[in-house]
């Protein structure tokens, strides 16, 4: 057994907790749609950063109440997103990382544009957003992308209707 293979920390039963390995780090096998849901979370990405720094009107600023709330809902559907496609507990570790330094070189890019500013709240909200759905991916909230596929897309190619699996 190798060293990364022992990093994953075995529960009674020998189940495992968190598994470190770096076999199968982006597999999605579980999502018959998967394509379509990384164009979509990579769009969501994209979204975020227009966002990030175009300049919001005062009307618009009344309705979106809370500021800080705003980004924890923001990179907590991202984070949801994410883990929802890749199950593997590296890769989640990674998309973590990735998404708070994300949101981190945002708050420094808001900070050249004229209309925004810079705030380090604005990045520890980001940061509890992306660790709070992190958290939640292990919940019956990380299969809500499977639920969808299962409940609503039946009519897909390869799925039977019997096993409710995709081939």
């Amino acid at each position: 057994m190798d060293y990364l293979h022992r990093v994953a920390r075995v529960h009674r039963k020998n189940t495992v907790i968190f598994n470190f390995s770096p076999s199968g780090l982006l597999k999605v096998r579980h999502l018959r749609f998967a394509p379509v849901w990384l164009i979509l979370g990579f769009l969501l990405i994209g979204m975020i950063c227009f966002m990030s720094v175009i300049s919001i009107p005062p009307p618009v600023k009344t309705f979106l109440l809370n500021d800080k709330l705003m980004h924890v809902a923001v990179y907590g559907c991202l984070m949801g997103w994410f883990a929802q496609i890749f199950k593997h507990d590296l890769t989640r570790l990674g998309l973590a990382a990735a998404f708070v330094l994300m949101g981190v070189g945002m708050e420094y890019i808001q900070s050249t544009v004229p209309a925004r500013q810079f705030e380090v709240l604005d990045m520890i909200a980001n940061t509890c957003g992306v660790l709070l759905a992190w958290a939640l991916a292990y919940t019956w909230m990380g299969g809500l992308l499977q639920w969808f596929e299962r409940t609503f897309l039946t009519w897909a190619p390869g799925y039977h209707r019997k096993t409710q699996q995709v081939a």
